[in-house]
């Protein structure tokens, strides 16, 4: 239980970010999007990469 709560914690997190990533550039301020992107990319191929492909190997495992 606490697992999904930490993930939906991060979902969320990730998510406020990103929109507020995207509120920065309507707003003209386009270096501050692209630090943020930049940021979230490097934060999910350093962080979440490896596990994301984990978990889809093993639910195609599981379906076969």
């Amino acid at each position: 239980m606490s697992n999904l709560i930490f993930a939906f914690f991060h979902l969320f997190l990730l998510l406020g970010i990103f929109i507020y990533a995207i509120y920065s550039l309507l707003q003209g301020n386009t270096l501050r999007f692209v630090i943020l992107i930049v940021l979230l990319t490097v934060y999910y191929f350093f962080m979440l990469h490896k596990a994301v492909k984990e978990e889809i190997k093993r639910k195609k495992k599981k379906k076969t």
